[in-house]
């Protein structure tokens, strides 16, 4: 038999159908995709439930914001111990740890921030120092929930 220019269509087509059916892949789950530099896994403390944990680079702000009010309304201090968070509530409370060093520090969230793509907490000058990180400015941290870091 000759091959037409129907019969070629119609292979043509089938191939076609038969090569797309076989190089399907399955989409990937939003929760598969992380972004750099941050992961999210459960926590746990004997006295606490599992309570979210982030791990990224940290920065520090201070001079030029002091006394400025911040989200929450508290002026800020950069020799407290606080930080900016753009999700965690207001008011409550974290342990943020330098994974370079494992030096650690409470903090409290009375800001919003950072606004720098890539980071994932601002900390106040006194933080950041106690964590060794003002002269490189930014560092790898883990940031835990405190059980007892209830909003305002």
């Amino acid at each position: 038999m000759k091959p037409t220019a129907v019969t070629n269509a119609l292979f043509g087509g089938m191939t076609l159908l038969i090569a797309q059916g076989c190089s399907t892949v399955a989409p990937m789950s939003p929760s598969v995709i992380a972004k750099p530099d941050t992961v999210e896994v459960p926590a746990a403390t004997p006295t606490a439930p599992v309570r979210p944990v982030r791990v990224g680079q940290a920065s520090w702000y201070g001079p030029g914001f002091s006394g400025k009010k911040t989200a929450s309304g508290d002026r800020f201090d950069e020799q407290k111990f606080t930080a900016a968070h753009k999700t965690i509530p207001l008011g409550s409370r974290a342990k943020v740890t330098n994974l370079a060093n494992g030096k650690s520090v409470e903090v409290e969230i009375n800001d919003r921030g950072p606004f720098v793509q890539g980071r994932i907490i601002d900390l106040s000058q006194a933080a950041a120092q106690a964590l060794g990180i003002i002269d490189g400015g930014i560092a790898k941290v883990r940031v835990d929930m405190l059980p007892d870091g209830g909003a305002r």
